[in-house]
């Protein structure tokens, strides 16, 4: 497993998932940093890989890692677009 994931999900009753799903995806597109898009929802090893990365067997996308290093969740995205440390977060440098 190498290069940036962002584990999603293409089924979800929830607009907020949605729209965070949107907004990581929107970013890094924007930004022109290529990624693979994993949506856990077709395969419950994908969930649990997904949660083992993040440390948190509650976790829910999005969620972001850089090959087996886990770089963070939504609102550390965020955080690190608005510090302007996107770089250092995804673990590119």
């Amino acid at each position: 497993m190498s290069g940036l994931r962002v584990y999603s999900t293409s089924v979800t009753g929830s607009r907020e998932i949605k729209s965070q799903q949107s907004e990581v995806t929107r970013i890094l597109d924007g930004k022109r940093i290529q990624y693979e898009l994993v949506d856990i929802s077709q395969d419950n090893a994908l969930r649990e890989e997904m949660r083992t990365l993040a440390g948190d067997p509650k976790a829910i996308p999005p969620q972001i890692c850089n090959g087996n290093k886990y770089c963070g969740d939504y609102e550390l995205f965020v955080e690190a677009v608005e510090q302007d440390t996107l770089q250092e977060f995804l673990k590119l440098d």
